[in-house]
C-alpha cells in the first residue's frame, strides 16, 4: 500500500513539473501579430465601387454627358488617378441645349482624371446625330483638348459613304476627321441613301 501509494505521489510530481514546464515555455513564446495594413496597396485599391451606374457628368454647372455602365471603380489613391468600367460603357454627350449629339459604347473604359483623358477598347461604337457610324477596337477622347483619336483600324459609315483605314483623329463633336493611313472608301448605293433619308423623316 505505501509503494502504491509512493508511486502515484511520483506520477502526480512528474505531471505537475511537465504542466509547469509546458506553461513556462508557451510563455515564453513570443506573441506573433499580423500587420493586415502593411499588406495592402493604397494604389491597387479602388476607393469606390459603384455598380449599375446611370448618372449624369457636369462641368462649370453644365451637364455633359451622361454614363450608363454596370460597374464603376474609382481608383483616388493610384498615380496617376483613374476610373475604370471593365464590364462596359455607355455614353451620351450633349450640347448646350441638352440634345444628344453623340453617343459612345465600348467594352470596356477607363478614365484619366486628371488628363481628362478617356480610353474606349473593345467593341468601341461611336454615333454622330443623325446617323454617322465610327467603328473601332481603341479609342481615345482627350477632353481638355477637345480631341478623338485612335491608331488602330477605323470604320467610318455615313448616309454617302463607307471609308476605312488605320489611324482616326477627330474633333470631339464629330464634325472634321480624317484617317489617317486610308484603305477604302465606298459610295453608298443610292436606294441604300434614300430608305435612310426615308427612315430618318
Amino acid at each position: 500500500m505505501i509503494c502504491r501509494f509512493a508511486r502515484g505521489s511520483a506520477l502526480s510530481r512528474i505531471s505537475a513539473i511537465s504542466l509547469a514546464v509546458s506553461l513556462l515555455l508557451s510563455a515564453c513564446v513570443e506573441e506573433q501579430k499580423i500587420n493586415v495594413a502593411a499588406s495592402l496597396d493604397p494604389m491597387k485599391m479602388a476607393t469606390m465601387t459603384t455598380r449599375n451606374v446611370s448618372t449624369l457628368i457636369s462641368d462649370s454647372g453644365v451637364i455633359q454627358y451622361k454614363i450608363v455602365a454596370p460597374v464603376w471603380k474609382v481608383y483616388d489613391e493610384a498615380t496617376p488617378a483613374y476610373w475604370i468600367f471593365p464590364e462596359g460603357l455607355y455614353l451620351q454627350k450633349y450640347d448646350p441645349y441638352f440634345h444628344v449629339v453623340a453617343t459612345v459604347a465600348a467594352d470596356s473604359a477607363r478614365y484619366f482624371r486628371d488628363r481628362r483623358l478617356w480610353r474606349l477598347e473593345g467593341n468601341v461604337e461611336m454615333t454622330k446625330v443623325p446617323q454617322d457610324l465610327f467603328l473601332s477596337e481603341r479609342l481615345y477622347w482627350d477632353q481638355r483638348q477637345g480631341r478623338i483619336y485612335s491608331d488602330t483600324f477605323i470604320h467610318i459609315e455615313t448616309a454617302t459613304h463607307v471609308l476605312e483605314g488605320i489611324g482616326f483623329e477627330s474633333n470631339e463633336r464629330l464634325t472634321s476627321y480624317r484617317v489617317l493611313k486610308p484603305q477604302g472608301i465606298f459610295p453608298v448605293p443610292e436606294d441604300d441613301a434614300a430608305k435612310t433619308d426615308t427612315h430618318n423623316q
